[in-house]
């Protein structure tokens, strides 16, 4: 699971195939001229892009961006690890077969350069040399993958800016009023089902070794914000990194819970070791002795809900989480 966090319409080209042989199509041309306007804009780092045009072949390094775009209507033709965002982001699938450009940690260069992409998107989790490289290919728009202090906002920051390079503002404004519409919708169901101010504890887990260790999402991770989001009460206690707001803990750790704490998780069947909920800790002692558990409080959530996607896996997860507490 570490290795997860090594870690959103596109213009059509018959405006420009038109523009450039000179038709003297009236009036209705305004607004494919516009479109075809060069954009300049700033990245998460500071750093200038320049594109002669809103980008249409675009490259993505983390699934979070992969997401995005997907999400603006624009299909990805390079993405890193195709096979782990078909498996981990299935809420929002690829509609297309992009090339596989590597792992999100490490991204082939010339794999990516022989796609000759307008943009390339990239995590600011890329190490600078990799970031570099990819600005010797293509424009670069890094993207800050999250931000403890505030992760709705920057979810929205990252779509926003990644529509601002694709000339889609108008599917990330709709994004946003759809996102919005599903938290106020599970807010209510929750409230109505006498659920708001509920301790809930979503956690991921993996094995290495045979030995299990935990990770608490605490308010300052995604999930953790969304929850919140929704009217319930974080039930950790430990402390997330900055970025992520994930926390370490392990099966003894899960003691310091409430007793009438909803317990919650995604795990993955494809990856045995990213799942111990459905595997070892089945015969753990702590773990079975635990009052939420013993009181069947543990709700495995559907696969393919990215945790660290953008607002059509929270989407997803909102929906999911609602009917798994309201049952």
């Amino acid at each position: 699971m570490r290795r997860l966090l090594l870690t959103a319409a596109t213009t059509t080209a018959a405006a420009l195939t038109l523009a450039a042989c000179g038709t003297t199509e009236p009036a209705a041309d305004s607004s494919k001229k516009k479109t075809s306007e060069a954009i300049s804009l700033t990245d998460s780092t500071g750093a200038k892009v320049e594109l002669d045009s809103p980008a249409e072949k675009v490259v993505a390094t983390e699934w979070n961006e992969v997401e995005s775009l997907i999400t603006l209507g624009v299909d990805p033709v390079g993405v890193a690890d195709v096979k782990g965002y078909k498996t981990w982001d299935t809420a929002v699938p690829l509609k297309n077969e992009p090339k596989d450009i590597g792992t999100r940690g490490e991204p082939s260069m010339d794999t990516i350069a022989s796609l000759s992409p307008d943009l390339i998107v990239a995590s600011s989790d890329l190490p600078d040399a990799a970031v570099k490289q990819l600005r010797k290919i293509a424009p670069v728009l890094e993207i800050k993958s999250a931000d403890a202090s505030d992760q709705v906002g920057q979810m929205f920051k990252n779509l926003d800016l990644i529509a601002e390079a694709t000339g889609t503002t108008d599917k990330a404004a709709t994004a946003r009023k759809n996102f919005e519409a599903k938290v106020a919708e599970g807010k209510k169901a929750l409230a109505d089902a006498k659920l708001d101010g509920t301790d809930i504890a979503f956690a991921d887990g993996y094995v290495t070794s045979n030995q299990v260790s935990l990770r608490p999402y605490t308010s300052g991770s995604l999930i953790g914000a969304v929850n919140e989001q929704l009217g319930l009460k974080n039930a950790w206690k430990v402390k997330g990194d900055p970025a992520y707001g994930l926390g370490t803990t392990d099966v003894e750790g899960l003691t310091a819970l409430p007793k009438d704490v909803r317990f919650a998780y995604i795990g993955n069947d494809g990856d045995k070791s990213s799942n111990p909920f459905s595997g070892q800790l089945k015969k753990n002692a702590v773990w079975t002795s635990l009052p939420f558990v013993k009181a069947d409080r543990v709700h495995r959530l559907p696969d393919g809900i990215w945790m660290f996607g953008g607002p059509g896996s929270m989407e997803a997860y909102i929906d999911a989480l609602v009917d798994a507490l309201t049952k």
